[in-house]
């Protein structure tokens, strides 16, 4: 197999279902332990199939995962893209947020988040949602404690999880 190189990692992150792009490759460079969870130099969850797997079992309708060609690695490792976005982080619980201004000079990012520290979210504002990524601060993948749960017991590696 031959994939293209990931050229805007920025598509993955934005909560939603996207169009397949095909086959990827996404080339990685960093010797030691290979990880079940990794977000691979590029800001974006990459999983092995077993957790790939697994998240689709449990969340089929909040997870799209686009296979990809690591070299050097035979087993296989997919793209995971959360596909749902839900606007439910919680300022006054959150130790500190800060949100773009007019005067940033960033029109296109007026309102969202331009920083979050100590996240909290409002449980009330989230429903059922499984796997989703937050509205306004997309660097933070949330899951539900019963995906927790089954993802440690399938023993994944390169985890970590902060309550929220």
């Amino acid at each position: 197999m031959s994939g293209r190189e990931v050229e805007d990692p920025w598509v993955f992150k934005k909560g939603r279902r996207i169009e397949s792009p095909g086959w990827l490759r996404i080339p990685v460079d960093v010797p030691g332990k290979v990880f079940d969870f990794t977000l691979a130099g590029i800001s974006t969850p990459v999983v092995h199939v077993r957790v790939a797997t697994l998240l689709t079992e449990l969340a089929p309708e909040e997870v799209q995962v686009i296979p990809v060609e690591i070299p050097g690695h035979a087993e296989q490792y997919s793209i995971l893209v959360a596909t749902r976005l839900i606007e439910c982080i919680d300022d006054t619980s959150s130790r500190e947020v800060e949100r773009w201004m007019e005067e940033d000079g960033r029109p296109e990012k007026v309102g969202h988040y331009r920083d979050v520290d100590g996240l909290r979210i409002d449980t009330s504002k989230v429903g059922d949602a499984k796997l989703f990524r937050t509205w306004g601060w997309s660097v933070a993948l949330i899951v539900s404690e019963d995906l927790k749960l089954a993802l440690e017991a399938l023993g994944v590696t390169g985890m970590r999880f902060t309550e929220v």
